[in-house]
């Protein structure tokens, strides 16, 4: 799997998430670039576990689509005689 790559955008918004949870949750005070190093140490470390998630829900979707198309075009074959 290649790198997860953020926008500088993304990356303070999800820095800004982190700062905010561990201030509220565990009354921590960390900076932007140590907000930012540890969203960067999560997407490399536990990102191939969601990214994974999301492909096999995709997967799991598909296949039920899939299904359903196959049982809607059997119904539209004609009766051979």
């Amino acid at each position: 799997m290649k790198p997860l790559d953020f926008s500088r955008e993304q990356k303070e918004r999800m820095a800004g998430k982190v700062k905010r949870y561990l201030n509220e949750e565990l009354q921590q005070d960390i900076g932007s670039f140590d907000a930012e190093f540890l969203v960067d140490f999560i997407a490399e470390e536990l990102g191939p576990y969601f990214y994974n998630r999301g492909l096999s829900d995709a997967m799991s979707l598909f296949t039920e689509k899939m299904g359903e198309l196959d049982y809607q075009v059997q119904e539209l074959a004609q009766a051979e005689d």
